[in-house]
């Protein structure tokens, strides 16, 4: 027997630019568009109504724009996916940041990089990224353990710091609670190529002390926070340690738990730090670190925009710290006395 397809609401104030989506969103039978809306405020009237797993939001909009729009979906129970498609949220883009910032769990552009409507790149490119974000929320709702307190031991040798859907929000309050360390950490935030850099220099902006993306290989360096513009490995060189990038082919990148299983498989007993999040991403990493003496920090369920990251890594280690992401940079610069 067949699943049911997909739900979808589209939103976007063009009719010409609704019944394309649609006809691309529906063509492989598996996703079925639900609604449709031509302005913000209609589209988050449109998904309290018809409760779909999905959402295709534009940007500008009359009446409301996607971005706000966006924000007052999240805030819903049991909200859906929203994808941005949109001329405005290229890579590196203020308005991809603030997409992302405001819950959006992914963007994709409906421009090439030279310019004008690409209807066959969204047609290659955005069934897919609506099924991956569709199988990610089905995990939000799954009940996971109760987070024990974990217990105090040695300092780890390095931070590793997980983040999806709403990341941005509270990858910058645990920044500007934690302070430099005296240790490096390293962040997998879920984005696009190509975002990395100006998600960095605004967390840096934000948290007042470095932050900034990663290049192809780098010696770790306490004081600094290097963000992942792709997938990426730490390692043991010599007396130090080393990040080299990875690209991989997954949907969603940089994988957190490629990142924390490195460290693992490297022998080094790192914090790893699950933040807000559709799916499971960072827990069996944050397992395989727990395994080898390392200690695991989630977002609480309550603060988190999407719960399932953090809630899937607390399932799977019982010792986990459940806090909002200041009092989780708190407890991280604690370790360290000044």
């Amino acid at each position: 027997m067949n699943a049911a397809p997909l739900r979808v609401v589209v939103v976007d104030d063009s009719a010409f630019m609704r019944m394309a989506l649609r006809r691309i969103i529906e063509a492989d039978g598996d996703l079925s568009v639900v609604g449709e809306a031509a302005d913000g405020e209609a589209g988050v009237e449109a998904v309290r109504r018809l409760r779909p797993e999905l959402v295709a939001m534009d940007v500008e909009m009359p009446v409301l724009s996607g971005i706000e729009a966006t924000r007052r979906i999240m805030a819903l129970d049991a909200p859906p996916a929203v994808v941005m498609v949109s001329q405005h949220t290229q890579d590196a883009s203020p308005a991809a940041l603030e997409a992302l910032a405001a819950g959006a769990a992914d963007y994709i552009s409906k421009e090439t990089g030279l310019g004008g409507l690409d209807l066959g790149h969204l047609d290659r490119a955005l069934r897919d990224r609506l099924r991956h974000w569709a199988r990610a929320r089905a995990q939000v709702g799954r009940p996971g353990a109760t987070p024990a307190r974990a217990a105090l031991g040695a300092p780890p040798p390095l931070v590793l710091v997980a983040a999806s859907t709403g990341g941005p929000e509270a990858l910058a309050a645990l920044l500007a609670a934690s302070g430099p360390l005296p240790v490096p950490m390293v962040i997998a935030q879920h984005m696009p190529r190509g975002l990395a850099p100006e998600l960095a220099a605004q967390l840096a902006q934000r948290a007042g002390w470095p932050v900034r993306a990663a290049g192809p290989e780098e010696a770790l360096r306490g004081g600094e926070a290097l963000l992942l513009p792709e997938d990426g490995v730490v390692l043991r060189a010599g007396d130090g340690l080393r990040l080299r990038l990875a690209p991989g082919g997954g949907v969603v990148h940089p994988s957190a738990d490629l990142l924390f299983r490195s460290a693992a498989t490297s022998g080094l007993p790192a914090a790893a730090v699950v933040l807000t999040g559709m799916g499971e991403d960072g827990a069996a990493g944050a397992e395989a670190l727990a395994a080898i003496g390392g200690r695991v920090l989630v977002q609480s369920a309550e603060s988190a925009v999407v719960p399932g990251m953090p809630r899937a890594a607390a399932a799977r280690v019982a010792g986990a710290e459940a806090l909002p992401p200041q009092a989780l940079g708190a407890l991280l610069r604690g370790w360290w006395p000044a």
